[in-house]
């Protein structure tokens, strides 16, 4: 086993020279075996035995010369019972020739080898036995193609499947900023603005200002509560398995923006029906960044969260009286408009943003399909 596994860490020219000699050795002595043996025969069994060097670089040409070969030097004893080179060449064929030229090759060495046998009138006999040393110098060369075949489809397979979990990974890591985008910004935002308020008040109207700053501490529980959820995901152990928030959570949502002090209608159009819970979160998400850039960025007094369910369609509409002006003083400028024309286009739906018709206030709607 010590010695296989050197010669396989052997370059392949290497092992080609060893071969080509051995073969051309085993000619010799075939040669003074059978009272042969002159001067020339080392040379001619160079010669022979030399394109084996070549082999693997052109298996059908070699296998074609060295079947000329042996059928010149087969009937004038000089090879013996086995061949050895064609029985080499055998072997690389089966293994490294595509099945056009591995057929050729094959009917070509079938023919060779039962004319070296037969025309010079041998036992018919030897016939089957030499026949039988092709066939398992045929069967180990396509044997080595097998596995080399199979070795590289394991390959391709691991490296396509890399690929996956890389891909996979990066959609992950892509949901898991756009969740704490969504959830940093709405919460960070709500409380800043209830804190501000509540500095103002807290002299003024004390029972106003407790009711603001429980509602800032409820609202960064709920924060961390839903990062542990969404970063869970990235430890070992299990995560914390609330549910995606969801249509139904619109409503506490309009609530929170009100505490913040900005005038929030909730209107629903259509029987609503059940969504899958990745669509519902989508819904919900759009719904919050909107009313987030809102509360940052419109300097508005009143908005409008409009939900309408059409026939195979979740409709999302949130307008503003604001400026009109979208994050980041243009149109697209914000990560949050971002992040919203990517949820939608995952679940294959459109997105449409812009200044309202009427030239006042921001308008965010979206149109989710239902399946």
């Amino acid at each position: 086993m010590e010695i296989l596994a050197a010669l396989r860490r052997l370059p392949p020219v290497a092992v080609d020279a060893v071969i080509t000699i051995a073969c051309g050795l085993n000619v010799v002595l075939q040669a003074g075996i059978n009272g042969r043996l002159e001067w020339w025969v080392p040379l001619v069994a160079s010669a022979y035995s030399l394109p084996l060097m070549w082999r693997r670089r052109y298996p059908f040409a070699m296998t074609l010369l060295c079947g000329l070969g042996t059928s010149f030097l087969a009937p004038a004893k000089l090879l013996g019972q086995f061949p050895a080179v064609q029985l080499v060449m055998t072997y690389t064929f089966a293994d490294l020739c595509p099945p056009g030229k591995r057929a050729l090759a094959i009917a070509g060495t079938v023919a060779g080898v039962t004319g070296s046998i037969l025309i010079p009138g041998d036992e018919f006999a030897n016939l089957g036995v030499v026949g039988m040393a092709f066939a398992v110098a045929h069967a180990l060369g396509t044997t080595a193609r097998a596995r080399r075949d199979r070795i590289a489809m394991l390959e391709e397979r691991a490296l396509r499947h890399a690929e996956e979990e890389q891909a996979a990974a990066t959609r992950e890591r892509e949901r898991i900023a756009r969740e704490m985008h969504d959830i940093l910004a709405h919460s960070v935002s709500m409380i800043a603005i209830q804190a501000e308020g509540g500095s103002a008040v807290v002299r003024s109207d004390p029972g106003r200002a407790e009711r603001v700053f429980d509602t800032i501490g409820s609202t960064a529980r709920e924060t961390l509560a839903q990062l542990r959820r969404v970063l869970g995901v990235l430890r070992s152990e299990d995560a914390d398995r609330r549910p995606l928030p969801g249509l139904d959570g619109l409503p506490a949502l309009a609530a929170g923006v009100r505490d913040a002090g900005l005038q929030v209608r909730l209107e629903e159009e259509g029987a609503s029906r059940p969504v899958p819970p990745d669509l519902a979160a989508t819904a919900y998400r759009i719904v919050q960044e909107s009313l987030t850039n809102v509360v940052k960025h419109a300097g508005a007094g009143t908005v409008v969260v409009r939900v309408r369910w059409d026939e195979g369609a979740l409709r999302l509409e949130v307008s503003d009286d604001g400026h009109g002006d979208a994050p980041d003083g243009g149109v697209g400028g914000g990560h949050g408009l971002t992040g919203m024309r990517e949820r939608v286009v995952a679940a294959g739906g459109e997105l449409v943003y812009g200044p309202r018709p009427e030239g006042t206030g921001f308008r965010v709607a979206a149109d989710l399909p239902i399946v």
